[in-house]
């Protein structure tokens, strides 16, 4: 059992920044893929991006490539996601998730938590 908290969540002016976490309990988080989903209100969960157990391959969707990096810090059980640039249309309720398969689909992660809201004001 894998359990996922984010943090770094917040409010924030168009071309700002922002760094997510999401610390991970467990023993074996290196061999699980981290990923990073979000929703807007009215809107599906859509695919952010990424990131293999050993840190590479690393995906993202394209509305955010360039702007947008993920890593991870095995040693501390912990994913990230860096957000420069962002506008307005990223607002939404960010979730990380884990699973074993690198996958762009939701339904292929086992784990995943809370959410952490991301505003951007224009």
């Amino acid at each position: 059992q894998v359990q996922l908290v984010e943090s770094g969540g917040g409010l924030v002016q168009a071309g700002g920044s922002l760094r997510l976490s999401c610390a991970a309990s467990g023993r074996t988080f290196s061999s699980y893929t981290m990923g990073w989903f979000r929703q807007a209100p009215g809107k599906e969960r859509e695919f952010v991006a990424t990131i293999s157990g050993t840190g590479l391959p690393k995906f993202y969707a394209d509305s955010v490539k360039g702007r947008f990096t993920i890593s991870r810090d095995n040693a501390k059980n912990t994913v990230y996601l860096q957000m420069n640039s962002l506008k307005p249309e990223d607002t939404a309720a960010y979730y990380c998730a884990g699973g074993r398969l690198n996958s762009q689909t939701s339904g292929a992660y086992n784990y995943w938590g809370q959410g952490t809201q991301v505003t951007v004001s224009s």
